[in-house]
């Protein structure tokens, strides 16, 4: 990256980067395979009318989606905040603003981990799939305030906050946070802005 970017910056995106490719490579390689094309095989093997009728609509729809359908156009806001995103990149950036002087910024990774848990249900056999992101949060009141940083791990129904930093204008690290435990706490929004609430017991 261009810009220069603190030390728990750096250390959130690599670690992200490399969950991404120790966990997820050998599935995109797998799943690769076994789209390419393989003309010994369709020489060789004999394709009933109906495998061969898929096929031909694959086909069809493939070529018609590549010639005429418009390409996706990236989500450029989400609620309050703008969204920029970085093609070619495994993140993207949120920014908001909370009243005249209060700025957020937001850094979000892919999905960079999962974990399988229990299907609901007595009776339920299998598993579900629980995806993960981790996100770098910045948060500056102006001139005169230290900024705050937040490194998190996010999951579908909760957001575990990592590490909490006071940072100077620079960026430098001032001293460790030393208030309440907010490991582990609840996510949502209201009127457009990001709310986080402490599970109940804690």
């Amino acid at each position: 990256m261009a810009r220069f970017i603190p030390t728990a910056q750096r250390a959130f995106v690599s670690a992200a980067s490399k969950t991404l490719t120790n966990s997820i490579q050998s599935r995109i390689a797998s799943a690769s395979s076994l789209l390419q094309f393989n003309p010994y095989a369709t020489s060789q093997t004999h394709k009933s009318p109906f495998t061969a009728n898929i096929i031909r609509i694959l086909s069809n729809e493939i070529e018609y989606q590549h010639d005429y359908a418009p390409p996706h156009q990236p989500a450029t806001s989400f609620n309050s905040f703008t969204v920029r995103d970085r093609p070619g990149e495994k993140w993207m950036t949120m920014r908001g603003k909370y009243g005249e002087y209060e700025e957020i910024k937001i850094e979000v990774t892919m999905f960079d981990g999962c974990v399988f848990v229990p299907k609901p249900g007595e009776d339920s056999t299998g598993e579900n799939v629980v995806l993960h992101i981790s996100l770098l949060v910045d948060i500056s009141k102006g001139q005169g305030y230290p900024d705050m940083e937040f490194l998190c791990s996010a999951w579908p129904d909760h957001l575990e906050i990592q590490k909490v930093y006071l940072l100077n204008r620079d960026k430098t690290i001032i001293n460790p946070y030393m208030g309440r435990d907010l490991r582990r706490k609840r996510i949502g929004s209201f009127r457009g802005h990001l709310v986080i609430t402490w599970k109940k017991g804690e």
